[in-house]
């Protein structure tokens, strides 16, 4: 392990709350794209670079409703934001700023700028409810926040109640205090700040598979490594491609997608803060979208549909945040003659590192170790594993686990691998097949939802006395959250119920989240200690088999 470079930052809580070096997972920059010079911006990487390269006059960002942005205008404004951060603001380098925002232009911009600013970026999704950020802002401790304006109220109530030092700058709502307003008449020029490459840019909360979420830090060169990765080597934008990806920007898979990838490739951003897959499709067809990024849930839903010649102007579809099903991949390719990028990443890694493209794809397979990373499959004591046995997947390669001060680090990394919470086996080839989680996630549509969060939620209705959640095989989305509930006694267990319980849920936490599908039972399973069981209520909706969700079952 290497000692880091000389810090570009004056406030060094980021530093200060990096794991212990002995914890870090093993690092390898093996291709010539992951070399580095020490000191290194990702903002001008991003955005002063290829605006010089590709032109100024040159579409950065399309949204569905016409608005376009150029990577002048783009620039113009991530310098006026990175102005006014460090002169109103008072952004000292190196301190926390949250964002909370769907995907739009002036989120993206406000990405840019704080890492032009030389902050840290704490980008939190807009569904998330006040009490889900909490933990979030508690840990990364962010001085400002940067919040669109329809989102706002959720930012101020934990300021009002445990962060009164927050500065809060709203935008989108047009007002005399509006940040878009404010900013019009700083310069649009801006000298980005003089970072290292292993300064810390970017803290990304996961979906951890408990309430408490463990945040994710990664430095600047990470980010480029994320395209001189999985960028370069099996997506391959082209300028005039127009690229359009789902997840929001504080999934990092999102973040890759949207920003990442395009901007250094000179192509564009398609934003949308939501769609269906059926508005999804339809965007594709009206807007000749080139390159999508999306669940296997949306295809499969867009198949369904009878939506598929509707997908016919893309060149490249990748898929992840869950498995995708082999019918489903062959369906398309069959009706479209379009070979969809498989892959598996983690927040941890912050994009895919295993997967194939083109004639490389071995159908039913996720792929094989993208240039750069290596892989390999671990049994239960942490050894390496031979062809066709199942264990724990392993990578390594130029990006890898740190928690901000968080002893799970040490799950998390082992004998310098990072274990991923999957299982896998590998192939005499190489490639690796899915197998399962090993975890008690659930990925819904793409979505990582951490049981134990829904079953405290759960649990906070009067009527619940308790609750136990696991995932339930669904035909369209992967996976839902099914949950077994005991209800007080004398409670009615009918469907007005059910509907009473979830609607409880979605207004405390993410509404992704809620149960789709609630069942009344006497008791729970436990063991002679009292431990829940949950893999025996796992066997009873496995055996039922893959279905159509349901909203409400009693």
């Amino acid at each position: 392990m290497t000692d880091l470079s000389p810090s570009g930052y004056q406030d060094s809580f980021a530093r200060d709350h990096l794991p212990p070096q002995d914890q870090w997972p093993t690092l390898e920059f093996t291709t010539d794209l992951l070399q580095y010079p020490a000191r290194l911006n990702t903002a001008v990487e991003l955005l002063d670079i290829p605006t010089e390269k590709f032109g100024a006059d040159r579409p950065a960002i399309k949204t569905p409703d016409g608005e376009v942005w150029t990577y002048g205008e783009l620039q113009q404004r991530t310098n006026q934001l990175a102005g006014y951060l460090t002169d109103e603001l008072g952004l000292v380098t190196g301190n926390r700023v949250l964002l909370r925002s769907p995907n739009n232009p002036w989120t993206m911009a406000a990405w840019l700028a704080v890492l032009k600013a030389g902050g840290v970026v704490v980008t939190t999704m807009s569904a998330l409810r006040a009490r889900e950020i909490a933990p979030i802002v508690e840990k990364t401790s962010p001085g400002i926040a940067l919040v669109d304006h329809r989102f706002a109220d959720a930012v101020h109530e934990l300021r009002d109640t445990s962060a009164p030092d927050l500065k809060i700058a709203t935008y989108g709502g047009g007002g005399a205090d509006d940040l878009i307003r404010l900013i019009a008449d700083k310069p649009t020029d801006f000298t980005a700040v003089d970072t290292a490459a292993d300064d810390v840019a970017l803290l990304g909360p996961t979906s951890g598979s408990t309430g408490v979420p463990k945040i994710t830090m990664h430095f600047h060169r990470d980010i480029l490594s994320i395209d001189n990765t999985f960028g370069r080597t099996t997506l391959c934008l082209e300028p005039d491609d127009l690229v359009a990806c789902t997840a929001p920007f504080a999934f990092t898979f999102g973040l890759g997608m949207l920003v990442v990838f395009p901007l250094r490739a000179g192509a564009c951003a398609f934003l949308t803060e939501s769609a269906t897959p059926g508005q999804l499709a339809e965007m594709v067809e009206t807007h000749a979208i080139t390159s999508l990024a999306t669940a296997p849930t949306a295809y499969k839903q867009i198949l369904k549909s009878g939506n598929a010649a509707k997908l016919r102007t893309l060149r490249t579809a990748v898929s992840a945040g869950e498995h995708i099903q082999l019918e489903t991949w062959h369906e398309v390719h069959e009706q479209l003659g379009l070979k969809i990028i498989d892959g598996i990443g983690a927040t941890e890694m912050l994009h895919i590192f295993i997967t194939s493209a083109g004639d490389d794809i071995r159908e039913g397979a996720t792929g094989t170790a993208v240039p750069g990373y290596r892989a390999t499959i671990l049994d239960a004591d942490g050894n390496e594993v031979g062809p066709d046995v199942t264990g724990r997947l392993a990578v390594i390669g130029p990006v890898g686990c740190r928690y901000l001060a968080d002893d799970r680090q040490r799950n998390y990394v082992v004998n310098g691998w990072n274990v991923t919470g999957d299982t896998f086996s590998r192939d005499e080839d190489g490639y690796f097949w899915y197998q399962a989680r090993t975890d008690n996630m659930i990925v819904s549509s793409g979505y990582n939802i951490g049981g134990p969060e829904v079953e405290a939620a759960l649990e906070e209705h009067p009527d619940v006395v308790e609750s136990a959640v696991v995932a339930k095989p669904d035909t369209q989305r992967g996976s839902i959250v099914c949950a077994f509930v005991v209800l007080r006694e004398g409670t009615s267990r009918d469907t007005l119920k059910v509907k009473e319980i979830q609607d409880f849920v979605k207004g405390h936490i993410a509404p992704y989240k809620y149960p789709r599908e609630i069942r009344f039972v006497d008791s729970l399973p436990r063991n002679a200690s009292g431990k829940l069981q949950h893999f025996r209520l796992r066997d009873i909706v496995n055996q039922e088999g893959a279905q159509p969700s349901v909203e409400a079952a009693p």
